[in-house]
């Protein structure tokens, strides 16, 4: 760990340092996951699927951010690399060969269904208030992009 001036303890920081590594391999993950639907989708609602799978990668992108910053402020290292990611991503892999719209939005569902909310409770019992606070904010926002997506397929 690199000295900081934060008020919580070492081992709380180092805890929390390993989780938020762990969610930065799925974010880092999750981001390609989103990036291989975008490139490969077809169907008659394209532009617009392609356009918010678009969308929802870059707030993936941005969940990394979160998430590193986060790692490093306390000290840690943010290990964030696709070599990483792929060796520690808990993401079920990502169906390569689909290209139906129907079948990627399916898949990117099952993806951002695979929330943080495991990572709010592991943060809340290690003690450190601002990393639940983060994860919180994280859910949220998967919730929101989950909406989005779900949203294009039509009620049965």
């Amino acid at each position: 760990m690199h000295p900081t001036h934060k008020t919580l303890c070492e081992n709380i920081r180092t805890q929390s340092v390993e989780l938020l590594n762990r969610r930065l391999a799925a974010a880092v993950d999750l981001h390609g996951q989103l990036k291989q639907a975008q490139w490969n989708v077809r169907g008659p609602s394209f532009i617009g699927v392609h356009a918010l799978f678009d969308k929802v990668a870059r707030e993936a992108d941005d969940y990394s951010d979160l998430i590193a910053e986060r790692a490093a402020g306390l000290g840690g290292v943010a290990e964030g690399t696709v070599q990483v990611a792929s060796e520690r991503s808990f993401l079920i892999p990502y169906p390569l060969r689909i290209a139906d719209e129907n079948q990627h939005i399916f898949a990117v569902a099952a993806t951002l269904g695979q929330s943080t909310r495991d990572a709010i409770g592991q943060s809340e019992t290690v003690g450190d208030a601002d990393t639940t606070d983060r994860f919180a904010g994280i859910s949220r926002g998967v919730d929101h992009q989950l909406r989005l997506v779900e949203s294009h397929v039509a009620p049965k």
